[in-house]
């Protein structure tokens, strides 16, 4: 075990080194300032020429490896323009105190030539600002032919970012007055001036012609009709609905081959418009509607369903469409107080996995009602592959996937503070096992100390891999082939530098079956990445593949936290044990957590850990697998039917309901009654409509 010094320079060392870097850059462009503003005042040539060129090159060094730097140098009123200027400024004062002349006349058209540059820099902005507005568009698809929009590709990347563009059309200028001042020939700061001028001019020609009535995008009305137009073609009947951070598209990732599978006309709807490339490969279109006057034209098309994955401040948007019925579908269940949260009754119904699920809703008090309450299972976890007996190979994997911190600081939330680095160090200390570990995305975001020890436990892992030496085998070519196979059916793309216009573009209806193919090709990759691997080396998860059912797949036992991840790997039949880091007793765990019943409970020091890895590799001691069956069908649902039909029979059902309740609305409108008429009067203050039913549907 390393000592407390040891671990605290294991987890300071990756935030010192940005840290010095930062430091490192901000002394560089200080001293070179300083420096040129002495070699301009003294004037001192060879030391004005020096100082400019490290300035500079300090300046390409924060662009190419200390962008985060740029935010916090404009804040503190020093952004790009500042710094340029003030390096011409210096100089053109260098050029006027050099020799016992005045020098002013002469050098006077230069002044006038830089001070040019500039207003044709302002100008380029202002105009690249106009641009960028007139291709933000009020809805961004993916998977749609939106060609009738006159989408075209983005300007150059040089003309949309000032700093980029100013350092490289300004150059030719600094270059030629740093030649001035090193041969005194004002004909070279000339030259350098007029190369600036002629791009400046270029790159304000090409924007102003993006800006032609011809050359822009529809505008908003334009758009706003086109889109009205492909909803009554495409008559969608149901959706997902989806409003989250960059870190959270997960969530709607996992929905989207049910949703798919339903057959009938899918859509996927977001609300933020990063959101659209987050988003998975899919043949389902999707469309993102950033506004709400936008989203409120869902309510007079064709759509019936709306899936949600997640809670969001934007989904109460969404529920004010009375046309539509919404079902809460969740994106996992635990035990957790997040799993019942009070939001939920806002739907109209919950979509629950199995028994379990609306036993805690019950139970929680919440206000969501029995009745809508509806079991569909998990239609992810139909293609997880069943137990199979016990490790066959020299090798027993242990797949250790801890759940993220919380926002309540409940300190059983996340084994990884209190007992990670004890079960990783117990695991490794097993010559027989091979340890995946896959922490949760969101690990340390809330308290630093988790975030601590997951890089320890990194290290941990690193670790124990160089003491284990083995040949890598022959699949690693395989391996490649996949990945760029991967790569060409994923990328959004032809270029980078792509805006949201030019990928709607790119991204129209995809070509039939690349869905298919780009699941073909993940499942190879999957294969591949596994048997890419040395025999018995562990491994560090974190990137989006493999996914975390791939890993189910490999592994022989898991060790995780009380989250949906339990609930899911139950589907595979195989142990699992659960880390109790909430200082309850064993019994009082159990009891308080309905799926740890069929589970090892492992305590903060990770005593059990042999006696653990004893049963997975001896069923005979496996004292669990009767009740891993039990609660498998409480929490999951039965196996017949296959959750994907349970899905698709809920989806028809509140369709049903919804086109129901458009049917009794609809006759209502026509009704003869006060403030239910197609001519809508204004009703008497204080007085009701004698005879009004009561408006249908829960929470409308």
């Amino acid at each position: 075990m390393p000592e407390p010094s040891s671990r605290r320079w294991l987890v300071a060392r990756p935030r010192r080194r940005p840290f010095t870097a930062k430091l490192l850059v901000l002394a560089a462009l200080a001293a070179a300032f300083t420096a040129q503003a002495l070699g301009a005042l003294l004037p001192n040539v060879p030391l004005l020429l020096l100082a400019t060129a490290a300035s500079l090159a300090a300046e390409g060094a924060v662009y190419r490896w200390q962008r985060g730097m740029l935010s916090l140098l404009t804040k503190s009123h020093a952004d790009v323009t500042v710094r340029h200027v003030l390096r011409d400024l210096l100089l053109v004062v260098g050029l006027l105190r050099l020799g016992e002349q005045p020098r002013e006349t002469v050098y006077a058209p230069l002044v006038a030539g830089l001070l040019a540059c500039y207003v044709l820099h302002c100008a380029i902005q202002a105009v690249s600002v106009l641009v960028r507005r007139s291709r933000a568009l009020p809805v961004v698809t993916r998977n749609i032919d939106a060609s009738a929009l006159r989408l075209s590709p983005a300007p150059p990347v040089l003309l949309r970012r000032p700093g980029h563009r100013l350092l490289v059309f300004g150059l030719p200028a600094t270059g030629g007055l740093l030649a001035t001042v090193a041969t005194d020939a004002p004909l070279c700061g000339a030259a350098g001036l007029a190369v600036s001028l002629l791009c400046s001019v270029a790159g304000l020609g090409a924007l102003l012609l993006r800006l032609l009535p011809g050359r822009r995008p529809a505008g908003e009305q334009e758009v706003l009709d086109w889109f009205d137009a492909w909803l009554a073609e495409y008559e969608p009947t149901v959706g997902l609905y989806f409003s989250g951070s960059k870190d959270s598209a997960y969530q709607a990732n996992m929905w989207l081959e049910p949703l798919a599978r339903l057959g009938g006309r899918p859509v996927v709807v977001l609300r933020e418009r990063f959101m659209v490339q987050k988003i998975a490969a899919t043949d389902v279109p999707v469309v993102c509607l950033p506004k709400v006057s936008t989203l409120m034209r869902l309510e007079h098309s064709t759509l019936q369903v709306l899936i949600h994955p997640s809670n969001s401040g934007k989904t109460s948007q969404v529920l004010r469409i009375p046309t539509i019925k919404h079902a809460f579908v969740n994106h996992g269940e635990s035990d957790k107080l997040s799993s019942c949260n009070p939001y939920a009754k806002a739907y109209d119904e919950v979509w629950v996995a199995g028994p379990a699920a609306r036993e805690r809703y019950a139970l929680a008090e919440v206000g969501v009602e029995d009745k809508d309450v509806v079991e569909i299972g998990r239609p992810q976890l139909d293609a997880v592959r069943p137990y199979a007996g016990p490790p066959a190979g020299r090798y027993t994997t242990v797949l250790y996937a801890p759940t993220w911190e919380g926002w309540d600081g409940n300190p059983g939330n996340t084994s990884v503070i209190a007992a990670g680095e004890n079960l990783v160090r117990a695991l490794l200390a097993d010559p027989g096992v091979r340890l995946v570990y896959k922490p949760h995305p969101l690990t340390g975001t809330v308290d630093p100390r988790a975030g601590a020890a997951d890089l320890r436990i990194r290290e941990l892992i690193r670790a124990a891999d160089r003491g284990r030496s083995a040949a890598r085998p022959a699949h690693s070519a395989e391996l490649a082939e996949h990945a760029a196979r991967l790569e060409r059916l994923t990328r959004s793309v032809p270029r980078a530098g792509a805006d949201q216009v030019e990928r709607m573009l790119a991204q129209a209806a995809p070509e039939p079956g690349r869905a298919a193919a780009v699941a073909e090709a993940a499942a190879g990759w999957n294969a591949a990445y596994w048997a890419a691997l040395p025999e018995g080396e562990h491994r560090i998860v974190t990137e989006a593949r493999p996914a975390l059912y791939s890993c189910f797949d490999q592994a022989d036992l898991l060790i995780s936290d009380v989250s949906s991840v339990i609930s899911d790997f139950l589907a595979s039949g195989k142990p699992y044990a659960v880390a109790n880091t909430s200082g309850l007793s064993q019994e009082a765990f159990r009891v308080a957590f309905p799926t740890v019943a069929a589970a090892t409970v492992l305590t903060p020091d990770a005593a059990g850990v042999p006696a653990l890895l004893a049963a997975v590799r001896q069923p005979e001691r496996d004292t669990f697998a009767a009740a891993r069956a039990a609660l498998a069908l409480r929490l999951l649902g039965p196996a017949e039917p296959p959750a994907q039909q349970r899905f698709g029979a809920a989806v028809r059902a509140l369709a049903e309901s919804a086109r129901d309740h458009r049917t009794r609305t609809a006759g209502r409108l026509t009704a003869d009654l006060p403030g239910q008429r197609q001519e809508k009067q204004p009703p008497t203050p204080g007085a009701a409509a004698p005879g009004t039913p009561p408006r249908a549907g829960r929470h409308r």
